[in-house]
């Protein structure tokens, strides 16, 4: 009975405040949730086949793949897809609707009741913003996790032992004081680079170290394999060389069993950060921005700072494809199939993000300031559909 009587108030709420919205506003929404729907349906199916679906099918009769497994790593890849299925999905769906209206007269009775073009899209621009909080939960909260546990679920399906694996190729530098001959010191100069193979569980294999912190002297240490010691705090380095060049121009070779060498943990911390910004929340995005900056490693730090502020922008396509889609649908005498809205959906989008990658491109490279690079691409397409709104007007 208590259960029947929440049920009730549940459904009376929400039709009391749908029913607050003004009529207009919700006549439009009517019009555009539909489109909305289908759009998205279609644009993640388009993409999950191509992405997804063949390959997992490859690796079901190659590899063995079991049936359930492959189903597992298919359903955690769909929030990956609708993240990149929402913005499209709202151009497509501003068009269609908008355009279907025009063609119908509708929109032109609407004008002759004085109802202004920025007044008729703002439903639709209301359900953007919408879509762009729902595209930034998925992309910052959902789709990091679902990618490596579905990452996880088939490499080890396919017998590749990874539970403990953190990176491969790992290099790591740190800047720091040279010691000098006389006792003075530099300040913010390369001390170390680190280069390992593989990086499991605080575990080092096929590991090489350069050592400049003593002024005129260069240390080279190589070593088959290194063991984090936790109560001492240093690594345990196990059979390897190490070679030491003096200032004079003399060098010495020794080998050894086992070496402690006190650099720290960060070469587990960088092989920790997942190759990937999509496995990665702004939080750790943020964290993987720091590690790089405190390892010296310049590039790597100005790239993760462009894709944190990608996690922001990428979101607010749906804003920029919501006027742009709406104002061109909502032109005078404006006619377009849903054939010919899906063809100028994929053309704008294709412009949008080409526009996207070659700012992103600049900014990972320092041509442009990270923070400009990402957030151009949107500046300029709210640009161009405001245009378009004022032509529509």
């Amino acid at each position: 009975m208590n259960n029947q009587f929440l049920t009730f108030n549940f459904k009376h709420l929400l039709n009391t405040k749908w029913r607050q919205i003004p009529l207009l506003d919700r006549w439009l929404l009517g019009e555009l949730l539909p489109p909305l729907f289908f759009a998205i349906s279609a644009f993640t199916v388009v993409s999950l086949s191509v992405g997804v679906m063949f390959d997992l099918v490859r690796q079901i009769v190659e590899s063995g793949l079991p049936f359930n497994i492959a189903l597992q790593v298919f359903l955690l890849r769909i929030p990956g897809f609708l993240v990149l299925s929402f913005p499209m999905a709202m151009l497509m769906s501003t068009l269609l609707a908008y355009s279907r209206l025009s063609s119908n007269s509708e929109l032109k009775a609407l004008r002759s009741l004085g109802i202004s073009t920025t007044r008729m899209i703002a439903p639709a621009m209301a359900l953007a913003l919408l879509i762009t909080s729902l595209t930034f939960i998925f992309n910052n909260s959902i789709v990091p996790k679902a990618n490596r546990t579905s990452e996880y679920i088939l490499q080890t399906s396919l017998g590749k032992a990874i539970s403990t694996q953190i990176g491969e190729d790992v290099i790591f530098s740190r800047k720091g004081r040279i010691d000098g001959l006389d006792g003075e010191k530099k300040k913010r100069s390369l001390t170390h680079l680190f280069y390992a193979g593989k990086i499991d569980n605080k575990e080092i294999s096929n590991l090489t170290l350069l050592d400049f912190s003593k002024k005129g002297y260069t240390q080279m240490i190589v070593a088959n394999k290194a063991m984090w010691n936790e109560s001492r705090g240093v690594w345990d380095f196990l059979d390897g060389m190490m070679l030491t060049l003096s200032p004079n121009g003399n060098s010495t070779t020794t080998k050894f069993e086992s070496y402690s060498y006190p650099l720290g943990t960060g070469p587990v911390k960088v092989g920790a950060i997942p190759k990937d910004a999509n496995d990665m929340t702004v939080s750790e995005a943020l964290i993987a921005e720091s590690l790089y900056m405190k390892s010296g490693n310049v590039k790597e730090a100005r790239r993760m700072r462009v894709r944190v502020q990608e996690k922001f922008t990428l979101p607010m396509a749906c804003i920029v494809f919501g006027l742009i889609g709406s104002s061109l649908g909502a032109k005078p005498s404006t006619s377009t199939s849903r054939s010919q809205g899906f063809g100028l959906s994929v053309v704008l989008i294709l412009l949008y993000y080409v526009l996207s990658f070659s700012f992103s491109s600049l900014g990972v490279s320092g041509a442009l300031n990270p923070l400009f690079s990402a957030w151009a691409p949107v500046f300029i397409s709210l640009m161009c559909g405001a245009f378009l709104l004022k032509q529509a007007s």
